[in-house]
């Protein structure tokens, strides 16, 4: 039996029903266009993914798997995403915009009054391509259907303002017009 955030994900879930036996009406919600959502800050990839050597049919082999704290961000993920109207993935190509805000430190002032201009240099930041790519595997399956069909992405860390998250914008791209016969 599928766990009660599988369930909550499906298209057009409408709760356990009525309370009469009956089932509620599933209908399937039209994909958005565009989805923007606020996450928290992402986990670092050291502690998204772990590895470890197994005996498997008495070789040792490497195994890289999801850790717990993985699961637990891909789940708020997944919250924040119905939260914002995602019913169901967007297939085919998408492009992402991801904003990275890390925590403003409690001395940010005082760097700022030495360094205007660089104090948030000196602030400690996932950097962009970890948080890339930790995004993407907890938006797969919820948001788009795999990153695969990333088709563009951009990603900017942003001068801390308080507390840490980021910003991640999905947009659903139109693929072009296939060319004419006659050119090929």
């Amino acid at each position: 039996m599928p766990g009660a955030l599988e369930r909550a994900l499906r298209p057009g879930y409408r709760g356990e029903g009525r309370g009469d036996g009956a089932r509620a009406v599933e209908r399937e919600a039209e994909t958005p266009g565009e989805v923007v959502l606020i996450l928290p800050y992402p986990l670092s990839a050291n502690r998204y993914w772990a590895s470890r050597v197994a005996k498997i049919n008495g070789v040792l082999m490497p195994l890289t798997y999801v850790t717990s704290d993985a699961k637990a961000y891909k789940q708020e993920v997944a919250w924040a995403a119905k939260a914002a109207g995602v019913s169901k993935p967007m297939l085919g190509r998408v492009a992402v915009d991801v904003r990275l805000y890390p925590a403003r430190p409690a001395d940010w002032a005082k760097r700022a009054a030495k360094d205007p201009i660089g104090w948030d240099d000196t602030v400690r930041c996932i950097d962009l391509d970890n948080a890339r790519k930790v995004l993407y595997d907890a938006l797969k399956g919820i948001v788009f259907e795999d990153d695969r069909w990333v088709r563009e992405d951009s990603a900017k860390r942003m001068e801390p303002d308080g507390e840490a998250r980021v910003i991640v914008t999905v947009r659903k791209m139109i693929a072009p017009p296939a060319p004419q016969g006659s050119l090929l």
